[in-house]
C-alpha cells in the first residue's frame, strides 16, 4: 500500500546544500582530530571556529531535511560559521588537511548563502 506524500520533495539546490553541510561538519571534525594531535596554543582559534563550524553545519542539514520554518535563516548563520572557520583554517595554509577544510567551509558557505535567499 503507498503512503501519501507528506512533504515535497527537496529542490536539487537544497540536497546541494545538505550534502555541502556535512561534508564541511564531516571535514570540520577530522580537523578537529589533527589540531589536537598537532597541540599548541595557537590551536584554540582554530578549534572554537572548527566546533561552531561543525555543529552549525550539522543542525543547519537536519533543519532543512525536516524542513523547518527556521532553515533560511539558519542557513544565514551556518554561512558566517563556515566563513569564519575557513578564515581560522587558511591561518595554517601550509597544512593540507586545513586547507581541505577551508575549501569545504568555503563551499558550504556559498550554499547557505544561496539557500537564505531562497523560499525553502
Amino acid at each position: 500500500m503507498e503512503q501519501p506524500a507528506t512533504t515535497t520533495a527537496m529542490s536539487k539546490e537544497m540536497q546541494d546544500c545538505v550534502e555541502a553541510c556535512m561534508s564541511c561538519h564531516a571535514l570540520c571534525e577530522e580537523t578537529m582530530s589533527s589540531c589536537l594531535q598537532m597541540g599548541g596554543q595557537a590551536q584554540m582559534q582554530i578549534m572554537r571556529a572548527l566546533m561552531d563550524c561543525s555543529e552549525m553545519t550539522r543542525l543547519c542539514a537536519d533543519m532543512m531535511m525536516r524542513r523547518s520554518p527556521m532553515a533560511a535563516e539558519m542557513c544565514a548563520l551556518c554561512a558566517r560559521a563556515c566563513e569564519m572557520c575557513a578564515e581560522a583554517c587558511m591561518a595554517m595554509p601550509d597544512d593540507p588537511q586545513m586547507k581541505r577544510c577551508a575549501e569545504a567551509c568555503r563551499r558550504c558557505a556559498a550554499t547557505c548563502r544561496a539557500m537564505a535567499g531562497a523560499t525553502m
